[in-house]
């Protein structure tokens, strides 16, 4: 069996001594076809994996940028699972090489279908899935599935985790999601104050690479985790930066002028600028 492309553009990374920078979008927002064009402009700004964030209506990890993109999303072109999936084949038929990690919740993916889900992601490139709703005590059958089927099921552990970071960490395939902040997503500007003993912890406790995401939004957050965690994850930040600049994405005359404005934020994040 091939490696997993998350695994392997982690040995790369460990080998150039360089950090993952982990982006997150919400695909639809604005329309499928741009999400298409914001990912082949994540990859060319320096990102090293990319999370296609699923549309959903009643989320409870995401903060309030985050939202308002999924309603857009949703009310713009009622963006489905299917939908996403697709546009991840759509990027891969485009050139993009960044290994693709799906973000759902578990709702649309139990009315999908458990089989169908795993066929479907499996021959459109996916190669990691993050369910921040699917509790370890809960994902046994779902875990066993992405098993079979190489996806890598990455879980979330939060500094409040406690004594489960043992057992979540140990599970974990791709990398260990570590939650910098409490409550939902968004950006900040202070982090956890137990983040870098929460994050030694995790450490210890597993030779999976590790990610730090939730509130990171700049490159001095984003060095400062670097000397920590395998990877960055950074999401309210850049679906702000798109939110500012949909009225450009929208226009043909425009819609380059408004990816650029994504790429320049995301070569800063990267340091690649």
């Amino acid at each position: 069996m091939a490696i997993n492309a998350i695994d392997a553009a982690f040995q790369r990374l460990l080998e150039e001594g360089r950090t993952a920078l982990i982006p997150f979008v919400t695909i639809g927002d604005p329309d499928l076809g741009t999400s298409v064009d914001i990912i082949k402009t994540l990859e060319q700004a320096g990102a090293d994996m990319v999370e296609l964030g699923v549309p959903y209506s009643d989320p409870l990890a995401d903060g309030p940028v985050i939202q308002r993109a999924s309603e857009r999303a949703l009310s713009n072109a009622s963006v489905t699972l299917a939908d996403v999936i697709d546009v991840a084949a759509q990027a891969r038929a485009a050139g993009v090489q960044l290994p693709f990690i799906l973000f759902t919740y578990f709702n649309p993916v139990l009315q999908f279908g458990l089989d169908r889900f795993f066929d479907l992601i499996v021959s459109k490139g996916i190669s990691g899935l993050i369910i921040p709703d699917l509790p370890i005590e809960e994902d046994a059958e779902l875990r066993e599935m992405a098993e079979r089927a190489d996806i890598h099921l990455i879980p979330l552990v939060a500094p409040t985790s406690n004594d489960r970071v043992t057992r979540i960490a140990a599970k974990a395939r791709g990398f260990v999601y570590c939650v910098s902040s409490l409550g939902v997503t968004g950006v900040r500007a202070d982090f956890h104050k137990g983040i870098d003993e929460f994050l030694a912890t995790v450490r210890s406790a597993t030779s999976t690479p590790i990610a730090v995401g939730f509130g990171i939004s700049n490159r001095e957050q984003v060095e400062r985790f670097s000397k920590q965690a395998d990877g960055v994850i950074v999401g309210s930040a850049i679906v702000r930066k798109i939110e500012e600049v949909v009225p450009l994405l929208q226009s043909p005359d425009t819609k380059q002028a408004g990816l650029e404005q994504i790429r320049q934020f995301v070569s800063e994040l990267s340091g690649r600028a």
